[in-house]
């Protein structure tokens, strides 16, 4: 059954708690399909009078900022030994490549990393557990989590919300062909969109790697100038 034929069979006030439970286990640091739920509610709350899209943006938000603000708490307490057992427990959501692909992104972005982090699926999970574990100040955290929370979850509400409202009333003069070339440039654009954020991702990497092997290099002709020297 598909998630949004799931939720139409869930009362109203269920499908806020429901929603701000997952995003705030998702947030938390557990791989959980928080955007999904939420998108699948959004769109049932745009043919549905009974769900109300403002209280559920808000149950999602606040679902968000204390998930977030729980991983923080834990990341800060576990530290490194943390993400290390959970990289044996769950490697294809914590190995090591996606351990260090988050840690790359807070080095270049910083407290940036937790507010970009709600758009991108892997720092949604590591965000608050990661920031803890490298000691970000928490009202700096504070700040990103709660502003990342209300443009993410608030937004990817509204707009979807507006979008189904839209897409219904559309279909009613249109055919479903326009709905689908739509929906198609759509998913064209997110996956082109994803495919740069990845080469990106991959340049950063080589790059680093590359400064890394460097630095090796000049320490090794350091230490053999030394031993030279001592001669």
């Amino acid at each position: 059954m598909h998630v949004q034929e799931w939720l139409e069979t869930v009362p109203a006030v269920s499908v806020y708690l429901l929603v701000g439970v997952i995003i705030g286990l998702e947030s938390l640091g557990i791989p959980l399909p928080g955007e999904i739920v939420l998108v699948s509610s959004a769109l049932l709350a745009s043919q549905h009078g009974e769900i109300d899209p403002v209280v559920l943006g808000a149950c999602a938000t606040t679902g968000a900022i204390i998930g977030d603000s729980i991983g923080y708490a834990i990341g800060r307490k576990g530290g490194k030994p943390l993400l290390a057992w959970l990289g044996t427990k769950f490697p294809r959501h914590f190995g090591p490549h996606h351990v260090a692909s988050a840690e790359r992104a807070f080095e270049r972005w910083g407290v940036w990393a937790v507010f970009f982090g709600r758009f991108v699926a892997l720092l949604r999970i590591f965000a608050g557990p990661l920031a803890g574990v490298l000691r970000m100040p928490y009202w700096k955290f504070l700040a990103a989590n709660v502003l990342g929370g209300i443009v993410w979850a608030g937004g990817t509400t509204a707009v979807v919300y507006y979008v189904g409202i839209v897409a219904e009333a559309w279909l009613k003069r249109f055919s479903w062909m326009g709905l689908v070339i739509a929906v198609m440039f759509g998913i064209g654009s997110m996956i082109v969109m994803r495919r740069r954020a990845r080469r990106a991702d991959a340049e950063h990497a080589t790059a680093a790697v590359a400064a890394g092997e460097a630095q090796d290099a000049g320490e090794d002709r350091a230490g053999s100038g030394a031993v030279r020297t001592g001669d």
